[in-house]
């Protein structure tokens, strides 16, 4: 229940929910509140003091506005509304107070600082910072810590406002953070000189308001106003977080998240935002074509010409891979069914119900998880799968919700009831008395690894009864970006890739690199760098990559998002779904559009939720029998977080972090721990 105050901000009078405190009151009435260490998703810490405002007929001394309620304020003598400042000359003295004191051991670094330019620090002291100092001792200077390769520390730029410290804690689950000393010699430091052990590290370089903690892999080679900003989807999980693609010239040169609280709030996973290096090595850029067992450079029109010929007259089946848009899994489909062939995207052989979309979407949204009480997580691992939605099931957990899990034992950074790790546990659950249950929020995540096995439809069925039983709502975790998209444009066919591809003589392979193909077949492969896929192929057409054309995607939760273009593809890869029209041409079966957006007009007459941009529909349930399941343990679906794509693969850095985690699990733990 509400409990709406009526307050009166520098002579504006707005009504606020007493529980806001004054800064949120205060952005309510469109006033801005200078800050560093209060953040709407952190505690509140009320150690910077920049956020100072008066509260007339209170203490004569300005208050934290983060730390202070607006049901704590006084009424005026005759019960007027209470009434605060926040640009009286009291104000105005306490803020350049604090700014001097903050500048006092700060280094001028400016000009070689990689905050420099988008530093909130920068920007208060343009505001209240003073031309001069009064202080003559030496500078402070403290050691810069190793947090590892993903964040670079430059800790005498400091200022102790702890959001990194609570970040590590609250959100990412870990507990190497943390400040030491007091007064002069309080420092942020890490736990023994350990690096930092998360999924979720990088979202501190976001969060801190100076330089001190900065990008490695950015570090000194580019500005923010020399770069060019492109809002789009990111397609590393199948989360499809809000990032902000940031170019200089045609290279990628950082990703950032971008706010939207239904998806990712405003954190993104460590794979997104550094995954950038993958997308300038290991890249496609011309076609080729196999002779006498080698790849040999070729021409778009040899190559289109050869691909035709292979095809024509030919049983054809076509593979969608993870990173694929809809619009180019649309164009697939209506190529290779147009020549009586079958198309399949379920390359991972997960038993998703066609055609069934509380079977392959769900019904949860991910907002779902924030009301959640009881949480039964089967067959999935959200640290490596999705480490956003884990930070989300982590929030739920802090707030009191018991989550269960049936399925291999990791430490997803919170407590859970683990109830095993086989098919009999999760008939166990299912057989359990769910009573108490309906008047709870609760729901059911299901992740591919669950799904993967032969009785994946048995799994799936059973999970399904559990959420029916227990009154809650089922969420099917996805790894690929893809997989949803291409199911709502029906890419699939009965009896999944076997069936597809049995007794194909032509496989065409759209960026499926997840996938072995039996000898025999002819490959003509399309993605945008050379990996597995690649290596099989007998005829190569390079296409580009997820930041550089504009694509639909569908999230795990069933959610459209669209993908900008922020740069060029290199040399002459060309855009997925051009290939194909162009193909079809090849083969005088020319696809019926000539541009994207015919293109999304004939995928939207097929799949008219596709058009709702950024809203969740509804899916109708539809159960699936609940029949007997076989006897296997549940494998979860990544086995590496940093490798499971062909971009990330291809990326340096991320090997790097695939062989530290890979050396921490293998090091024998020492005594203290």
């Amino acid at each position: 229940m509400s409990d709406l105050r009526k307050i009166i901000i520098d002579d504006n009078e707005v009504e606020v929910d007493g529980a806001m405190t004054l800064i949120q009151a205060c952005e309510e009435a469109g006033v801005e509140i200078p800050r560093f260490c209060y953040h709407e998703r952190l505690t509140i810490a009320g150690n910077c003091r920049m956020c100072l405002v008066e509260v007339v007929g209170g203490p004569p001394k300005p208050a934290a506005s983060c730390a202070m309620q607006v049901r704590d304020l006084r009424p005026g003598p005759e019960g007027q509304p209470p009434v605060v400042k926040t640009n009286s000359p009291m104000v105005k003295k306490a803020r350049e107070g604090v700014m001097e004191f903050l500048l006092i051991n700060h280094p001028l670094d400016c000009p070689i600082c990689d905050q420099g330019g988008e530093c909130d620090l920068q920007d208060q002291a343009m505001a209240y910072g003073v031309d001069f100092s009064r202080f003559r001792e030496p500078k402070r200077a403290t050691d810069d810590l190793d947090l590892g390769p993903l964040v670079e520390t430059h800790m005498t730029r400091c200022i102790s406002c702890t959001r990194c410290v609570r970040f590590t804690s609250e959100v990412a689950g870990i507990t190497q953070m943390g400040q030491t000393g007091r007064g002069e010699d309080a420092e942020i430091t890490s736990y023994l000189g350990e690096t930092l052990d998360s999924n979720l590290q990088g979202n501190i370089i976001d969060l801190c308001p100076v330089g001190a903690l900065v990008s490695k892999p950015y570090a000194f080679t580019a500005r923010p106003w020399e770069l060019t900003k492109t809002e789009s989807i990111d397609v590393m999980d199948a989360l499809g977080s809000s990032i902000r693609v940031d170019t200089k010239g045609r290279e990628v040169m950082r990703m950032l998240p971008r706010n939207h609280d239904g998806v990712n709030e405003e954190w993104i996973s460590d794979k997104t935002r550094f995954v950038w290096d993958g997308l300038r090595r290991q890249r496609l850029d011309r076609p080729y074509i196999r002779e006498n067992g080698k790849l040999r450079a070729s021409n778009w029109g040899e190559a289109l010409g050869a691909a035709a010929a292979a095809m024509k007259g030919k049983k054809v089946a076509g593979l969608i891979g993870d990173l694929v848009s809809v619009e180019a899994a649309f164009a697939l489909k209506q190529l290779v069914q147009g020549m009586g062939g079958n198309v399949e995207c379920r390359t991972d052989k997960a038993k998703l119900p066609a055609g069934n979309r509380s079977g392959y979407v769900g019904t949860a949204t991910i907002e779902d998880i924030d009301v959640a009480n009881k949480i039964l997580l089967v067959g999935t691992n959200p640290v490596v799968e999705a480490p956003v939605l884990n930070a989300r099931i982590r929030k739920a957990w802090s707030k009191g919700a018991d989550v269960v899990m049936v399925g291999e034992k990791v430490d997803l950074t919170y407590e859970y009831e683990h109830m095993g790790t086989d098919r009999a546990a999760l008939a166990h659950v299912s057989g359990l008395d769910m009573a108490s249950l309906q008047d709870l929020n609760s729901i059911v995540i299901v992740g591919q690894g669950a799904l993967q096995e032969a009785d994946g439809e048995a799994v799936l069925g059973t999970a399904m009864a559990i959420a029916e039983k227990s009154g809650g709502k089922l969420m099917i975790l996805h790894t690929a970006a893809g997989r949803v998209g291409a199911m709502d444009a029906g890419c699939t066919t009965d009896g999944g890739v076997e069936a597809a591809t049995s007794d194909a003589e032509v496989i065409y392979n759209l960026g499926s690199d997840e996938v072995d193909i039996d000898a025999g077949a002819f490959v003509i492969y399309q993605g945008s760098h050379g990996d597995r896929g690649a290596h099989r192929a007998d005829i190569i057409l390079p296409g580009a990559a997820y930041t550089e054309e504009q694509g639909l995607f569908v999230n795990t939760e069933g959610r459209p998002q669209l993908a900008m273009r922020a740069g060029f593809a290199p040399g002459e890869a060309k855009e997925n779904w051009a290939i194909l029209r162009a193909l079809s041409a090849e083969l005088d079966a020319t696809l019926p559009y000539d541009s994207l957006a015919a293109l999304r007009t004939a995928l939207i007459a097929d799949v008219p939720h596709l058009a709702d941009i950024d809203e969740v529909p509804e899916n109708e349930w539809d159960a699936l029998p609940a029949k007997k399941m076989g006897k296997a343990e549940f494998r979860n679906a990544i086995s590496d977080f940093y490798l499971s794509n062909p971009i990330a693969r291809a990326s340096e850095l991320m090997a790097e972090l695939s062989a530290n985690a890979k050396a921490r699990r293998d090091a024998d733990k020492i005594a203290a721990e």
